[in-house]
């Protein structure tokens, strides 16, 4: 990923939580899949991804293993389970063992820089995360734009350099002011994957059923969705419908 940084290639990354899905991203090109913990909002229904447990990561990241010959296979470390260097290291290697080729962690914190220097002393690749942080939430009363004002791009700026300087192989920065995001990429010798941060990152990252509009009950409002897998879903499994009641036999007469 560092070489495609210098090299000025842009890195195409994609979300996949089952087989089918991660294999279909592998066979076409993908740079990096990451398992993340959206799989609790886009396939488990949950209202958030807090409530995803590493239990719940394991068994999505052994399906997408499954899938996955060429792309770099990322996991989140979901909520609560990398407070401490110990607490990361546990459940990174739970992850790793799952099939995780590198796992990714929320904040820039000095907390979350030893929790990354803990697992990239042990072996384990990381890719930070920046900007909005998804698992915070509650804490945030919702998804707002980092990096508008000087002194909060001054701050994400000093957590990218921080994450680097733990070992972050690369950092996924969400929600970040398009220069803010330009800024940060340039400052960082570790690729940055931008989601809704603009054009001015290393790489880009969506959630796959935003992409292919298998989610239709909510889309960020910076992914654009290149299909309708929702509406062909419908339009085929109405016709299935059709077909069965169609031919369905007369009900026999009571007796």
């Amino acid at each position: 990923m560092r070489a495609r940084k210098s090299r000025g290639e842009p890195i195409a990354a994609l979300t996949a939580y089952d087989y089918p899905s991660a294999r279909l991203l592998d066979e076409s090109g993908i740079d990096l899949i990451l398992v993340g913990d959206s799989v609790g909002m886009v396939v488990l229904g949950l209202p958030d991804t807090t409530g995803v447990t590493l239990a719940m990561m394991e068994h999505h990241t052994r399906a997408a293993r499954r899938g996955v010959t060429h792309a770099l296979l990322v996991a989140d470390l979901p909520f609560r389970t990398y407070e401490t260097p110990a607490e990361a290291l546990a459940a990174g290697r739970a992850l790793s063992e799952a099939g995780a080729d590198a796992v990714k962690l929320e904040g820039g914190t000095a907390a979350e820089c030893a929790a990354i220097a803990a697992l990239t002393s042990a072996g384990i690749p990381v890719c930070a995360h920046l900007g909005m942080l998804p698992q915070h939430i509650k804490e945030e009363g919702g998804y707002r734009r980092k990096g508008r004002t000087p002194e909060d791009a001054a701050r994400l700026e000093a957590e990218l350099l921080a994450v680097q300087e733990a070992g972050a192989a690369l950092a996924v920065l969400e929600i970040v002011e398009a220069g803010t995001a330009a800024r940060l990429t340039r400052a960082a010798a570790i690729p940055t994957i931008g989601i809704g941060s603009g054009t001015g990152c290393d790489g880009q990252i969506l959630v796959t059923h935003d992409l292919t509009g298998a989610f239709p009950w909510f889309r960020p409002p910076f992914a654009r969705a290149e299909g309708d897998v929702a509406g062909e879903m419908r339009k085929a499994i109405a016709a299935y419908v059709r077909q069965v009641r169609g031919s369905a036999a007369p009900a026999s007469p009571e007796p």
